[in-house]
């Protein structure tokens, strides 16, 4: 199975080595047929600390680093 790859805006980057990535996804609701916008934060691991807040990013699902961090950040995004 491929692992996930999510794109997203960086909210937070204040622990060691993690950001916090907020992810935006659209979908259309099956019965009223109307698109939605559904707003998700996951934790990312950032070994070197070099993202920042306002970064948009790429991550990546990986093996836990921790309890809540399984992804891992890629690139950065133009």
């Amino acid at each position: 199975m491929p692992k996930k790859i999510l794109t997203g805006i960086i909210v937070s980057d204040k622990p060691n080595k993690t950001v916090t990535v907020l992810v935006e996804r659209k979908y259309q609701h099956p019965v009223l047929k109307k698109v939605l916008k559904v707003k998700k934060k996951y934790n990312a691991h950032d070994e070197n600390n070099k993202f920042k807040n306002g970064d948009r990013v790429s991550i990546i699902e990986c093996k836990p680093f921790s309890k809540n961090k399984k992804f891992q950040v890629m690139e950065k995004n133009k």
